[in-house]
């Protein structure tokens, strides 16, 4: 499923090499396009996920799927920037609240010893989208263009878009809501679960409130919102222009490439991402050292997005572009184990919504500053300069707000329990 949305949201990135010239999008408005992407996104997520939590995961992430599937693939009858920005908001309302309710839905499975490295499973759906889609929409470009009287463009969002309505139905049929609803487990397996995914409720900070409207108002909700934010932001930059960054390549370093190798090489990053994300979940959730993963994954990004325009030759670029992406993928799993520490049950829904939306944000104001920067100066530099700068003090951030956890837990009266005391044990 995950998959499926990141290729429905990025093939713009793709689809842009040609698409731009076919309907007259300048850097700029093709920056803004993908960028409102985040507006109706932004909007509607806390409503969506909340609702979810009324009517339960396999209705909503149905309806969800299948919805935002059918606008992705109408994005190939675009003529024009209008068209193409009601349609770009129309696809971040349509998928609103599908990735914070997919971690809401694991909260309700998945007990914290296990959580790290099956959040970082879920999301390594991410950088395979870009690995897969890359070389699969560079063929669509050069071989389909004029299949069925279509542009290659359209014929990659309809692609793209239709198997994931497909899908959508199976999911209104194969998905179980909560462990209660699962055929596979036994009544005895179903208690256990149960039982220790409510130890581990009953251990989470307070201060963030049980309510809903307490979690929307939270200090540490928002910091954890504005963190999210600074992590994301590299990686919403690359997805959606690291092929128009490859076809630089040509000014930059004098190296001519065709569409398919733009599209190879555009998924090198993302693939190098995917295979280092899931091992170093793996060791998180043995050390429990979560802070240290996101914030030092996310100082090593930031370094490397901010060396890779001043380096003297294409692979070198290629190179640390691969280190910023499988470094922002390791801290992004274990930086969603954070938030349920502060959010009860009650504003979990809300909270995670919320951390999601207002960090996805990064998602509209990068894709839009890049392509102004790019448009100004005619290069990319600026952009990554700014980019990694803000990375950079979202890995402070993450550092300064497990501080002020520690302050806190050090300052208790020394007869109260530990706040976190492990309930399972995991073999290895």
């Amino acid at each position: 499923m995950y998959l499926l949305a990141w290729l429905d949201r990025v093939n713009i990135g793709f689809a842009a090499l040609t698409m731009n010239k076919d309907i007259g999008l300048s850097d700029t408005a093709f920056g803004l396009g993908a960028a409102l992407f985040f507006v109706g996104y932004f909007l509607f997520e806390v409503p969506s996920n909340v609702i979810m939590e009324k009517v339960g995961a396999r209705m909503w992430l149905a309806r969800i799927m299948i919805t935002w599937g059918l606008v992705s693939a109408a994005t190939a009858f675009v003529a024009g920037e209008v068209s193409f920005y009601a349609i770009r908001i129309l696809l971040g309302i349509t998928e609103a609240g599908f990735f914070p309710g997919v971690l809401l839905y694991l909260t309700f499975w998945a007990p914290n010893a296990l959580r790290g490295r099956i959040t970082a499973l879920f999301l390594m759906a991410a950088p395979l989208a870009t690995a897969i889609g890359a070389p699969i929409a560079s063929l669509i470009l050069a071989h389909l263009d004029g299949f069925l009287g279509l542009k290659g463009w359209q014929v990659l969002f309809v692609a793209f878009g239709l198997p994931t309505v497909l899908v959508g139905f199976a999911v209104f049929w194969l998905l179980p809501s909560k462990p209660a609803d699962a055929k596979w487990l036994t009544a005895d397996e179903k208690a256990f679960l149960q039982h220790q995914l409510a130890l581990e409720q009953a251990d989470t900070d307070t201060s963030a409130g049980h309510s809903t409207f307490s979690a929307l108002k939270s200090p540490k909700v928002l910091a954890l919102a504005l963190i999210f934010f600074g992590i994301t932001s590299g990686t919403y930059l690359l997805n959606f222009f690291l092929p128009q960054v490859v076809a630089s390549f040509k000014v930059t370093y004098g190296l001519s490439l065709s569409v398919t190798q733009i599209g190879l090489i555009s998924g090198i990053p993302f693939l190098c991402a995917a295979l280092v994300m899931y091992f170093a979940a793996r060791r998180s959730d043995r050390t429990q050292k979560r802070v240290v993963y996101v914030s030092g994954g996310t100082v090593v990004a930031a370094v490397a997005l901010a060396l890779s325009p001043f380096v003297g030759n294409p692979v070198l670029a290629i190179a640390l572009l691969s280190v910023t992406v499988s470094c922002v993928y390791i801290a992004l799993p274990l930086f969603w184990q954070l938030p349920p520490r502060f959010l009860t049950a009650a504003s979990a829904a809300a909270g995670i919504a919320l951390i999601n939306s207002v960090g996805n944000l990064s998602g509209f104001v990068w894709p839009y500053a890049t392509g102004a920067l790019k448009a100004a100066t005619g290069t990319f530099t600026v952009a990554f300069v700014l980019a990694a700068a803000m990375m950079f003090i979202a890995a402070m951030a993450v550092i300064a707000l497990d501080s002020s956890r520690r302050r806190q837990d050090n300052a208790r009266p020394s007869h109260e329990e530990p706040e976190f005391e492990p309930v399972v044990r995991v073999d290895r």
